[in-house]
């Protein structure tokens, strides 16, 4: 498990009890938002009518989280693009960066998944009371309930509102770090075979082609990962700008 330890690479004197020195995981963090943020102003330098493959890929991008935006939050949802297209665009470069050889996989640690889940938390519930006021609690009584049922359904449904930091949160990490274990253990076994039975024995080439094809469904989960977390913040902004239940 040691490739999801975090290491301080430059020690700094703690503020306030915490702390706050760089780490692997800073490092790479700053190589995600760099790395996007020189893309897409390349991508958009030198527009053309007849797009090259930066510009492709930068539009393309761009209608993608934008139609995201307007199927699942309507187009006032396009409002709060910025957030959501940074949003997409750092998770889904952390997740493709840590599946670079001795990386660091960024999303495979909880506080981080966590840290930007309440963000979309704070987001979402933030816009719901300045468009609504307290007409915003609406979102927690179902209508069309029998009275007797409503204190009931009332506490399960603020139950529910207030775990979707830690659903989201969740489900970002377990996948990440679920499929890089995954990988480290079953590269560990091709190379037990490889040095085992040779370079082109049958029993070398399966395990092999199966880290081949691991490695391949691995990219997809990573893409995956960045749009379920992106959606489901496109639904939540639903609920809070329609108060639809």
């Amino acid at each position: 498990m040691h490739q999801f330890e975090v290491h301080a690479l430059y020690e700094l004197p703690p503020v306030a009890g915490i702390d706050v020195s760089f780490t692997n995981s800073s490092l790479w963090m700053m190589i995600a938002i760099s790395a996007a943020s020189l893309l897409f102003i390349f991508s958009a330098r030198n527009p053309s009518l007849v797009p090259g493959r930066l510009q492709s890929f930068g539009e393309l991008t761009y209608e993608f989280v934008a139609n995201m935006i307007r199927d699942n939050a309507g187009k006032e949802g396009m409002k709060y693009f910025p957030f959501v297209f940074t949003l997409f665009v750092f998770v889904l470069f952390c997740n493709m960066l840590g599946m670079i050889p001795y990386s660091f996989t960024v999303t495979s640690h909880l506080i981080v998944t966590f840290a930007l889940a309440s963000a979309v938390f704070l987001l979402v519930t933030g816009v719901g009371f300045i468009r609504h006021g307290i007409g915003f609690l609406k979102l927690f009584v179902p209508s069309g309930i029998p009275v007797a049922l409503l204190p009931l359904l009332v506490v399960i449904e603020l139950i529910s509102y207030l775990t979707r930091p830690v659903s989201l949160s969740v489900r970002l990490f377990a996948n990440m770090m679920a499929g890089h274990t995954m990988l480290k253990v079953f590269g560990g076994f091709a190379v037990a075979f490889l040095s085992a039975g040779g370079v082109m024995s049958a029993g070398a080439i399966a395990p092999v082609a199966m880290m081949v094809a691991f490695t391949g469904l691995e990219f997809l989960i990573a893409f995956l990962q960045a749009y379920v977390f992106t959606i489901l913040t496109c639904i939540y902004l639903n609920d809070a700008i329609h108060l639809d239940h």
